[in-house]
């Protein structure tokens, strides 16, 4: 038994080196897709996403109570100023003017009989014939009409200023930014109704974290860049931090004025502040690629001849957009798994798609 015990062993080593390895499966290659590094310009700083707003805006309200009578303006009319922008309807403030102004007639009138009275008295009391006291009491009464004129001239003169709130004229040339009233619509007195942006000084508003007020505030060049203009580079300059900040994001409003702006700047346009946007040449890799293992950012880096992966650890930079700046671990040339990284396995053999430079 002892003799045929190894024999059974040899036996079984031999039938397995005689069978045929199966080859690796087309499912086994796994669909990636990869970047070769490249050194190329990487944009070091802190951006932030704001909109282009003019540095004076105003909102319009009528100054008495009304319905409203017409609209001569809409969104993103041009207005002169002192343009009419809307009316109210003025018939009850007429009325109110035309009583005014018939209580300072009576009034008036009464104050001029008054005086001629007066005057009459004093020749009395000349000539002895009236006491002084009467001539007092006569004084008195000439003054008190004199008084009720004056008060009924000033409630004229008021109720023609109500009268002439009916029309609301824009304060300064500009462009209207917003409307929120139509024809037959009753609105109160400083009722918001209107917004005009004063033609001239342009600014971009943007929200800034607390940690990073400091490094906005020593920015010395902040550049601006649109949207719709994104090879073009304005200069900037901060103006104003709000001193507190905003109870819903807790972040601090900031404005930074567009110190030379052309035509291609408008009212509204997205735009992008940089602080501290100076370029340098350096590695960079999407951060799709990133994937970390105890607490250490990797990479699957693709072997170019065997098509394998292999996982490396590498030293991040700052974080720009959906880009992430590399400081050590990889170099230029080398390709680098950006979609699918979370499928692959050390040593799992790939298959490039749509490979792109960064």
């Amino acid at each position: 038994m002892n003799v045929l015990l190894p024999l059974t062993a040899l036996l079984f080593l031999l039938t397995a080196c005689g069978r045929d390895v199966p080859p690796a499966s087309a499912e086994d290659i796994r669909p990636v897709r990869a970047e070769q590094m490249g050194v190329s310009a990487v944009r070091h700083g802190t951006r932030y996403a704001g909109e282009v707003r003019a540095r004076y805006e105003t909102n319009l309200a009528f100054r008495v109570a009304g319905r409203v009578d017409t609209r001569t303006v809409e969104v993103g009319t041009r207005v002169k100023a002192g343009q009419v922008i809307a009316t109210l309807d003025p018939q009850d403030y007429a009325l109110a003017v035309r009583a005014a102004e018939a209580q300072l007639t009576a009034a008036e009138a009464e104050a001029r009989l008054a005086r001629q009275d007066l005057q009459r008295f004093v020749e009395l009391r000349a000539q002895n014939f009236i006491s002084q006291a009467e001539l007092d009491r006569r004084r008195t009464t000439a003054e008190a009409a004199s008084a009720q004129a004056r008060q009924l001239r000033a409630e004229a003169t008021r109720q023609t200023n109500q009268q002439a709130y009916t029309r609301l004229t824009a304060p300064h040339a500009g462009v209207i930014t917003a409307i929120s009233l139509e024809t037959g619509q009753v609105v109160q007195t400083g009722q918001t109704v209107a917004k005009l942006a004063r033609t001239g000084e342009l600014e971009v508003q943007i929200d800034v974290p607390e940690n990073a007020l400091d490094a906005l505030r020593a920015a010395h060049n902040p550049g601006i860049r649109l949207w719709s203009v994104p090879d073009r580079r304005y200069a900037g300059r901060l103006r104003e931090v709000s001193p507190m900040a905003d109870a819903a994001s807790r972040t601090y409003r900031a404005r930074v004025s567009l110190l030379h702006p052309d035509p291609a700047v408008k009212l509204g346009m997205t735009a992008t502040v940089e602080i501290g946007s100076e370029t340098a040449p350096g590695l960079s890799v999407a951060q799709s690629a990133l994937f970390r293992v105890n607490g250490q950012p990797q990479v699957w880096v693709v072997d170019p001849h065997t098509r394998k992966v292999a996982a490396r650890s590498v030293q991040v930079g700052e974080l720009n957009g959906e880009r992430a700046t590399i400081v050590s671990g990889l170099v230029a040339g080398e390709w680098v798994v950006t979609a699918g990284v979370h499928k692959l396995a050390p040593g799992q053999q790939v298959r490039l798609a749509e490979p792109a430079r960064p």
